[in-house]
């Protein structure tokens, strides 16, 4: 919903509260653990406990510092008591100290930047025995060996807040963050999450909701104590990002839906909230507004929110396809940093001036997105706004992996998530390109090789591979085996609602590996669908007598593929309860009808958006051989013309086919 610039504050304001009241019943006698139902992660009910009072916290420290400690609700007296019975040894609700949970240390982290927040209205009213008791709780961080991601700034924040106020800390602690994060840093406001394999592969919305954020309040609770220049080399970096993020918000006022973590929703506003508040923005501050209302009401309209006012574990619906191990029930509660904006004083402009529409409402666009290797499009018709994923995947590139769905596809949007079975037995089915053997069983893509990014093209390799034991592998376990297959090269044109994909596969230099033959298959987008309701799906043929499937989804768009050269045959491919957007799911896909060729260029139009394609509205597409390397000329209708190269991988047998032409 558009509200009054009056409104808007108290909207939030609003929204804040019932979030916290709504914690209330489930917390333990002094407050210290927010106990919440549903299944415990695997840090245990414990720290989940910790988890739910933590994350709480940091909302309630938003809430009560930008109210200049106006608490009509009471939350500083209520954190105060949970605050001394978490640190109290003797106290039966004491906190786990970081032997006992490392997910502790992530605690930490938020109870100390909220600490910092409320400063006069908590820590100053603490009693001097609770403040030691929680600066030594604190302190247990100092000198820890940190994992090699957005983890390190957990112990950089709680260190600063404790340097400000007499606790320990140590200075080698507070270098060795700031040194990490400019090696993770890739380019054009873009952070890896840590480095896989020595490589900047891990993209997602870590880079705003941490890599971004903790830096920015490193600085901001250091003050002068801070190295000279780091806060403007923060904030830089910070306004060149969110000139990309804000094009990666539909017109339904989602986010990407891609990467880990994604239960924590509206926690994606952070970085558009920390560029306002920082002075780092290129957002008008009617357009910061604009992003950030819609997104919390997108959620919110969409069962987001159970009916005792909790966030549930998913996306819309309580998901846990969508999970990692380390989720528990008040896990979501990360959403709190969405709510970073209350800290704006009531007369900033960003509460004062009207909202503006978003980006995806004003025009359409595209961009080349170098650092994560993604093609990106959005279209105003529709809202809907497409990522073609060819550079980023959370592998290691030396050794293979099963496919995350949210890292692994080909596509990803604000309209469509891809399919997250419970049982993946069969492999990966939504926005890949993949081989299938006789068993039914689909090839993995992790890890990718990024081959090109230019313009509206872009082009990446993998090894087929097929895990032992059929499973989700998200953090690259070591404990699976795999079978390999050939060489898969993928190539793709992004304009507008639709995506040329060119497939080439090759034979691997070594003779090791699974025996053929493969079929292709290629698969367009998932999308919601009424259970039961057939009319949603279509196999058809489209122009020229070529083979094309339609899914027109419960949430308004509709994924198409259409077969330029090479398929022979299209499905609907049928899921239950494997998608965060809705119980029943369905995708359009494509085949080769008898074994796949080597060296032979395939090519399918691939769709979402509003309205199916006409014939009329697809390129024309030819392909041909310069030596080894497949070239697609691809021309539109309205004259723009794109040229993609499928080159062979080193070692490959080189072409035997002439020029195919399509």
């Amino acid at each position: 919903m558009t509200l009054t610039a009056a409104a808007a504050r108290t909207h939030w304001e609003r929204t804040a509260d019932r979030m916290l009241l709504a914690l209330r019943p489930y917390a333990t006698d002094r407050h210290a653990l927010v106990r919440l139902p549903g299944t415990a992660s695997h840090n245990g009910v414990w720290s989940d406990g910790l988890e739910g009072f933590a994350r709480s916290f940091l909302l309630a420290g938003f809430r009560l510092a930008g109210a200049g400690g106006a608490d009509p609700h009471g939350f500083a007296e209520w954190y105060a008591e949970g605050l001394a019975a978490g640190v109290d040894p003797a106290s039966p609700e004491r906190w786990p100290s970081f032997e006992e949970s490392n997910q502790a240390k992530v605690e930490a982290a938020s109870i100390a930047l909220a600490l910092h927040e409320t400063k006069p209205w908590i820590w100053d009213r603490l009693s001097p025995r609770v403040r030691e008791q929680l600066l030594a709780w604190l302190g247990a961080m100092v000198g820890t060996t940190m994992p090699g991601n957005n983890w390190v700034w957990f112990q950089a924040v709680t260190e600063a807040f404790a340097r400000g106020v007499g606790g320990e800390w140590r200075q080698e602690d507070l270098d060795r963050t700031i040194a990490v994060t400019d090696e993770w840093y890739a380019r054009d406001g873009w952070y890896s999450d840590g480095l896989t394999g020595g490589e900047h592969r891990n993209f997602d919305h870590y880079n705003g909701w941490a890599m971004h954020l903790y830096p920015l309040w490193f600085c901001r609770m250091s003050g002068d104590q801070a190295p000279p220049g780091l806060l403007d080399r923060y904030r830089e970096r910070l306004t060149r990002f969110l000139a990309d993020q804000r094009l990666l918000v539909g017109g339904n006022g989602s986010p990407l839906i891609q990467g880990r973590s994604m239960t924590y929703r509206h926690a994606a506003l952070a970085p558009v909230w920390t560029g306002a508040l920082f002075g780092a923005t290129p957002l008008a501050p009617g357009e910061t507004r604009g992003i950030a209302t819609r997104m919390l009401d997108h959620f919110t309209a969409n069962g987001a929110v159970n009916d005792d006012g909790l966030l549930t574990l998913g996306w819309h619906r309580p998901f846990r396809g969508l999970l990692q191990v380390y989720s528990g029930p008040a896990s979501p509660y990360w959403a709190s940093k969405g709510f970073i904006g209350l800290l704006l004083p009531p007369d900033h402009p960003v509460w004062t001036e009207e909202e503006r529409p978003l980006a995806i409402e004003r025009e359409d666009f595209s961009r080349t997105l170098a650092a994560p290797g993604w093609l990106l499009s959005g279209t105003a018709s529709d809202g809907v706004v497409r990522v073609v994923n060819h550079g980023s995947d959370h592998a290691d590139p030396a050794r293979y992996h099963s496919d995350d769905p949210c890292y692994a596809r080909l596509t990803y949007s604000t309209h469509a998530a891809p399919d997250m079975p419970e049982d993946p037995a069969g492999g990966p089915v939504d926005g890949t390109a993949t081989l299938v053997d006789a068993d039914g069983r689909a090839a993995h893509r992790r890890p990718l090789e990024r081959i090109s990014l230019e313009g509206a093209t872009g082009v990446s390799r993998s090894r087929a591979h097929w895990p032992a034991e059929e499973r989700w592998d998200p953090f690259g376990g070591p404990d699976t085996t795999y079978t390999t297959g050939p060489w898969v090269t993928v190539g793709s044109v992004l304009r507008g609602a639709v995506e040329i994909r060119l497939v080439r596969v090759d034979p691997a230099a070594d003779e090791a590996g699974a025996a053929g033959p493969w079929r292709l298959r290629l698969g367009g987008w998932a999308l919601p669908v009424t259970p039961g309701a057939d009319g949603d799906t279509a196999v058809y043929t489209a122009g020229d007598g070529l083979p094309a499937g339609a899914v027109s989804g419960s949430n308004g768009v509709r994924s198409t593929v259409v077969a330029l050269h090479g398929f022979a045959d299209a499905e609907i491919h049928h899921a239950t309860d494997s998608n965060p957007l809705g119980a029943a799911s369905a995708t359009p896909v494509l085949w080769t009808r008898g074994a796949v060729e080597y060296a032979t260029p395939y090519a399918a139009a691939v769709h979402l958006g509003g309205a199916a394609p006409a014939d009329a509205d697809l390129p024309h597409l030819t392909t041909r051989f310069e030596g080894p390397t497949v070239v697609a000329d691809v021309t539109w209708p309205d004259g723009a013309h794109d040229v993609v190269r499928l080159p062979a991988p080193t070692g490959a047998d080189a072409p035997r086919k002439d020029p195919h032409r399509a």
